[in-house]
């Protein structure tokens, strides 16, 4: 989506020798100097090098140990009688299905976003993917980059002209971290992009206009210098969580398309340009990653010169169906926002038919095939419900609502007019549809 920006505190008891870490706080982790022990009732569970956290479990406090080759801490042994939840496996697919350790893997769940940008505490982290986990959510697509020219809160690279610098700090890939713990504390799997095609958390255009000094948006997918800054990132970000099983996929962008929000292009971007750049990362990714899958995270605009509607016409510079093809990318993706996209009279019947066109092509490549961004401001419980028992029945793979919204400490999360709150009329619909999703044969 083109974007316009809890959890009871743990009371403690503190040791007159030693302080413990409050539950869902950092435990260990590589260069961790902090505390090590966790409060009564949790345990120091490892995420990954850089970050482990102290995870509720009904087992005694324990005292983390560590190893002479990282600084990251592994909890003594104690007995849980119900562990906490751990990622184990890599999400995969089979078919026109995902599977996770031989058995089907359901995608359903929402986008958020924000939740690693807006310098969130551990523990308003865990409300929003609980939230989400509540209403039967599995899957949570959210964003792996931020762009900054001046660094300031949470950001993953900064540019000093036309040079990036990624931010493996606090502020930014340890905050990351985080985001990945909070999420496999409450069972689900991430979707992460790693770039936008609008001006958004910085996007192409700041690797366009810091390199090329050009407003041109389509550069991008063409200029060598750029390709090579993108490619240093991915090997930075990717290849910090190759063996990370929270993550199910990378996409390679937030909606690429010719034009981006400068609104100028060179002029000669055409589909077969984002192809041709789609196959170029896709590959790249799986050479430095072969446990992930990878995504496009396009919109899913079909190449019909002459269709009827303007999403079916190629326009935009996306072939939903030739992009599908790429043998490396595993799944496809679609978003669907009949209002904005011209559709207004009707759009529920128009993003029924949007759904059912895009799971005709899933079955004819094979392949899984998401609705990863879906929204209407206008009533919603209506819309949504046509939309997901159209999901259902047309054998869709999975799907995803814009957006998810929780109530943190800090206050409400951004409401664009299409997020969806725990109190909200559309929760009780998510769930009944997750767990509907979830039992389809």
């Amino acid at each position: 989506m083109k974007l316009s920006s809890s959890l009871v505190a743990v009371a403690l008891a503190i040791s007159p020798v030693l302080a413990v870490v409050p539950v869902y706080g950092q435990c260990g982790g590589m260069n961790w100097t902090g505390e090590t022990v966790c409060a009564s009732g949790s345990s120091c569970v490892f995420s990954n090098d850089w970050y482990s956290q102290c995870i509720p479990g009904s087992g005694p406090t324990t005292t983390p140990t560590t190893t002479t080759s990282r600084t990251t801490t592994t909890p003594t042994t104690t007995t849980v009688s119900t562990p906490p939840p751990v990622s184990t496996g890599f999400v995969k697919t089979s078919g026109t299905r995902f599977t996770l350790n031989g058995s089907r893997y359901t995608v359903v769940g929402s986008n958020s976003y924000w939740v690693g940008l807006a310098g969130y505490s551990t523990t308003d982290m865990n409300t929003a993917f609980a939230d989400i986990a509540r209403a039967g959510g599995t899957t949570v697509r959210t964003w792996g980059f931020n762009e900054v020219t001046s660094p300031n809160g949470i950001y993953y690279q900064s540019w000093s002209g036309s040079t990036p610098t990624i931010n493996t700090g606090a502020t930014g890939l340890q905050n990351f971290d985080k985001v990945i713990a909070a999420a496999k504390a409450n069972g689900i799997r991430l979707i992460v992009a790693l770039t936008n095609n609008w001006a958004d958390y910085g996007g192409m255009d700041v690797y366009v206009k810091q390199i090329a000094n050009s407003g041109n948006h389509d550069l991008f997918y063409t200029n060598a210098a750029i390709q090579t800054a993108f490619k240093n990132y991915i090997k930075t970000f990717v290849g910090r969580y190759v063996n990370e099983p929270t993550i199910m996929a990378w996409e390679l962008a937030n909606e690429p398309r010719c034009k981006g929000s400068t609104g100028t292009w060179s002029g000669s971007c055409t589909p077969a340009t984002i192809t041709a750049w789609a196959k170029s990362i896709s590959a790249y990714i799986k050479s430095i990653d072969s446990n992930h899958l990878v995504g496009l995270g396009d919109e899913g605009f079909y190449n019909q010169p002459g269709a009827p509607t303007y999403p079916y016409q190629g326009g935009e510079g996306v072939d939903f169906d030739a992009n599908l093809a790429i043998t490396t990318l595993d799944f496809g993706t679609f978003h669907s926002y009949p209002v904005p996209w011209g559709q207004s009279s009707n759009p529920q019947a128009w993003g029924t038919q949007w759904i059912t066109d895009h799971a005709a092509s899933q079955n004819k490549a094979g392949k899984p095939v998401i609705i990863e961004e879906f929204g209407v401001t206008d009533n919603q419980p209506t819309v949504y419900t046509a939309w997901f028992n159209q999901i259902i029945s047309s054998g869709l793979a999975g799907d995803l609502i814009w957006q998810a919204g929780s109530h943190l400490s800090t206050g409400d999360t951004w409401n664009d007019g299409y997020a969806v709150y725990p109190d909200g009329p559309v929760y009780p619909i998510m769930k009944t549809h997750a767990a509907a999703l979830k039992s389809r044969g």
